[in-house]
């Protein structure tokens, strides 16, 4: 037995020698990507670009790289939610085929470059990898990087199913498409803001069909933040319109895999995926006013602002009596005893309005007010049986609450406004927008060539050229003077 042993261990031995002694076999590398269809990516800086600093998100799709590992790891989790965003929507599986690379650069402070996010497409016959850039000059918003997300994973649908290398046609993701997108996941979500869609419902705002899609990616930057809430509920509500037309969830996904490589008309391809929009040439616009009306109506249980409360409770806040003439006249509930001559019926009948108002608004008013509304369905029915011995402290009593709880909520909003200054550490950047605005008017002004502007400009062209220096009490302005060279530092 031990010969047979020895005998095993010595050829392993002489095994491993052989091994050990034959030359390393080359590795196996990776297909060569041809220079003519790679497209210039400028690699990342610093130790982005050094091995061992990626983290890969859950799902295996987007390859973060950063120096930062906290930061890799936040940004990978907020892809994901983007992606999840869009899934749950469109109720579809994780099937993603295309890698997505997330690229950071430079941190926070540092000066931006001309854009802050750029979108690149890798592409060779081992198959193609898409890539997003991202610029930390500003940090990160949230809503803006998931803008960007759902974009370029619009961009990887549309690569699915093709042979890798170049595409056939150019790919382009419109706007409209990716902030509709994201409205109507925000709506699924319940984070929605229904009040927005009512004033912009009701006092116009609203982007039309074909200003929707005819906006580019560059205008669609250049936009405010007023404009770009319009354009985000006007193309979100259009989304939602779509996903409830009969079999429209099938539909949409099909629209969604063809609308980047689509160069078309965008309503031509709509109503390709969406057969009942070929009813008439306004279908589309008759189905998004509809979504549009829809959205805008309250829910039972939408809870008021206390001014908003103290609107609606002085609109219900009154009494119907019967006029001499007929109908009725609407009185306030200040001038309720006028009621005390009327038959107990028509009393009745004068605070039925109110009260069925009172418990309209008891659903949706502000929490503090549910007693004070108790209260006045008290009086209101000590009007209705005409006991109203206490009736005129009770409502001296209720005024005075109100106007104590409105003076607390002014000076609760003021404070916190006081907290949210005092302890800012950085702008808040609200008012970028409106300054990039106003940088753009300057440089391209708008010179109107109508009649009456010319008049206008002719008029001002001689008012300025007549005007004496000491207009208005001003001394006049003296004699120019040579200057006086200053001594140099």
């Amino acid at each position: 037995m031990k010969p047979i042993l020895l005998l095993g261990l010595a050829a392993l031995a002489a095994i491993a020698a052989a091994i050990a002694a034959a030359p390393a076999a080359e590795p196996p590398r990776a297909l060569p990507l041809p220079e003519a269809a790679a497209v210039p990516v400028a690699p990342p800086a610093g130790p982005a670009a050094a091995g061992g600093e990626l983290a890969t998100s859950r799902s295996g799709q987007f390859r973060v790289s950063s120096a930062d590992g906290l930061l890799r790891g936040t940004v990978a989790m907020m892809a994901e939610d983007a992606k999840g965003d869009l899934l749950l929507l469109t109720g579809e599986k994780d099937e993603w085929k295309v890698p997505v690379s997330i690229v950071l650069h430079g941190k926070p402070g540092d000066p931006l470059p001309p854009r802050s996010v750029a979108m690149k497409l890798l592409f060779s016959e081992a198959g193609d990898d898409l890539r997003l850039d991202v610029h930390l000059g500003r940090g990160i918003e949230a809503e803006s990087f998931k803008h960007a997300t759902t974009t370029i994973l619009l961009y990887e649908r549309a690569l699915r199913g093709r042979r890798p290398g170049r595409p056939e046609t150019p790919l382009m993701v419109a706007p409209w498409l990716v902030e509709g997108l994201r409205e109507a996941s925000s709506w699924q979500l319940k984070s929605g803001d229904r009040r927005l869609y009512e004033a912009l419902f009701k006092h116009g705002g609203l982007f039309k069909l074909d200003e929707l899609f005819t906006l580019n990616e560059s205008q669609f930057e250049e936009l405010d933040g007023v404009m770009h809430a319009a354009f985000r509920v006007s193309a979100g509500s259009l989304v939602m319109a779509l996903l409830k037309q009969p079999q429209g969830h099938q539909g949409f996904l099909t629209f969604l895999s063809e609308s980047a490589a689509f160069d078309g008309e965008m309503p031509a391809l709509l109503r390709r995926h969406f057969p009942e929009l070929n009813l008439s040439e306004t279908s589309l616009a008759k189905w998004w006013a509809l979504q549009l009306a829809e959205m805008t109506t309250p829910t039972l249980t939408e809870v008021l602002t206390i001014a908003e409360t103290e609107a609606a409770l002085d609109d219900a806040l009154h009494l119907d009596v019967a006029a001499a003439e007929g109908g009725l006249q609407r009185k306030p509930l200040a001038d309720w005893r006028e009621l005390d001559a009327l038959k107990p019926a028509e009393r009745v009948e004068a605070v039925r309005l109110a009260q069925d108002g009172l418990v309209h608004l008891s659903y949706r008013c502000f929490p503090s007010y549910r007693p004070l509304i108790g209260e006045y369905q008290t009086a209101l029915a000590a009007i209705a049986r005409h006991k109203t011995r206490k009736t005129a402290d009770q409502l001296a009593d209720l005024r005075e609450t109100r106007g104590a709880l409105m003076a607390k909520a002014s000076r609760g909003r003021d404070y916190l406004d006081w907290f949210e200054i005092t302890r800012a550490r950085q702008t808040s950047g609200v008012f970028e927008d409106y300054l990039r605005l106003k940088q753009r008017l300057a440089a391209q002004p708008h010179n109107r060539d109508d009649s009456l502007s010319k008049y206008l400009d002719r008029m001002n062209q001689i008012f300025v050229r007549n005007m004496p220096d000491s207009v208005s009490g001003l001394p006049a302005n003296p004699p120019p003077e040579t200057p006086i060279d200053l001594p140099k530092p």
